[in-house]
C-alpha cells in the first residue's frame, strides 16, 4: 500500500538519509525514534506536505513525488491525516470540524442527512456523544476530547490510510492509553493502513503490527513489537527498557 524509496531529505542539516520501506496494506506501523530523527517529515511526504531531496513514496503504485497537482489531489483524497495538536478550526463548532474531514465532490454526493450520519458514526467511533460534543466550540473540550475529535475527522471520509502525528503528545497517561486503544480499535475494525508516528513507545507497541525505529536519519530497526522488546540493538533496548519504567512509574 504505501513504500518509501531511498528518501533522503535536508534542512539545515540531514534529516532523512536514505529510509526504504514499505507498509503493507492493512498493516498498522508505529515509527519511533529520537527527536530530531526525521519521523514526522518521513510522514508529510506520504501525501507531499514535504517533498524529498532524492527518492520517492509510492501509494499504491502511484508516485507521489512525481505527481501532477490533479493527481496528488486524487491520492490525498484516500488519506486520512491526524496532525500532533489535533488542528481543528476554532471558528467551527465539532459538528462543522468532523464534516470537513469529508472531500467536497462527495459532500455534494451524500447531501446533509448522510453527512450528518457519517459524523455522527465518527464521534461515535472515537467514544464521544454526538449530542453533547457536536455544537461545542474546540475552546469547550479538553485536550483528550480534542484529539478524538481529530481522529473522528480524520476516519469521516472513509479513508484507505491513516497518518498519526503524535497523537498522544501532550496528554496524561490515562488518555493517552484511551487514544492509543482507538488506534488500535479502528484499525482493527477498518483494516486500514495506518501509520503511527510517536514517542509513546510502550502505547506503539501495543497498537502496532510492526514498529520501526529511525536513528539519526536512518532505519535502525523494523520488525514486531516482540523483536523490539527482545532486540539485543543497545539503541533499541534503551528505548525499550526506558519506557517500561515510565509506564511502571505511570502505574504507582
Amino acid at each position: 500500500m504505501i513504500e518509501y524509496r531511498d528518501i533522503h531529505k535536508t534542512f539545515d542539516a540531514p534529516v532523512l538519509a536514505g529510509v526504504s520501506l514499505t507498509v503493507p496494506e492493512g498493516e498498522t506501523l508505529a515509527i519511533v525514534g529520537p527527536s530530531g530523527t526525521g519521523k514526522s517529515v518521513l510522514l508529510k511526504t506520504t501525501i507531499g506536505l514535504i517533498t524529498p531531496d532524492q527518492g520517492d513514496v509510492l501509494l499504491d503504485g502511484e508516485s507521489v513525488v512525481y505527481a501532477s497537482r490533479e493527481k496528488l489531489q486524487e491520492i490525498r483524497r484516500r488519506v486520512g491525516y491526524v496532525f500532533q495538536n489535533a488542528a481543528l478550526f476554532d471558528s467551527m463548532n465539532v459538528y462543522e470540524n468532523v464534516a470537513y474531514g469529508i472531500q467536497d465532490q462527495i459532500a455534494k454526493e451524500l447531501g446533509k442527512h448522510e453527512i450528518l450520519k457519517r459524523v455522527v458514526q465518527a464521534l461515535e467511533d472515537v467514544n464521544l456523544d454526538p449530542a453533547q460534543v457536536m455544537p461545542k466550540l474546540p475552546a469547550e473540550l479538553s485536550g483528550g476530547m480534542r484529539k478524538r475529535v481529530g481522529l473522528a475527522r480524520a476516519i469521516v471520509g472513509r479513508p484507505e490510510i491513516l497518518l498519526y502525528d503524535e497523537p498522544v503528545t501532550g496528554l496524561d497517561p490515562v488518555n493517552a492509553a484511551a487514544v492509543d486503544r482507538l488506534i488500535k480499535y479502528i484499525g482493527d475494525k477498518t483494516q486500514v493502513t495506518s501509520i503511527v508516528v510517536t514517542h509513546d513507545i510502550e502505547g506503539g507497541l501495543l497498537l502496532a503490527d510492526r514498529v520501526a525505529l529511525l536513528e539519526g536519519g536512518k532505519l535502525r530497526f523494523i520488525g514486531t513489537p516482540e523483536g523490539f522488546r527482545s532486540s539485543t540493538d543497545p539503541l533499541v533496548r534503551a528505548f525499550a527498557d526506558r519506557d517500561a519504567a515510565m509506564a511502571a512509574a505511570a502505574m504507582m
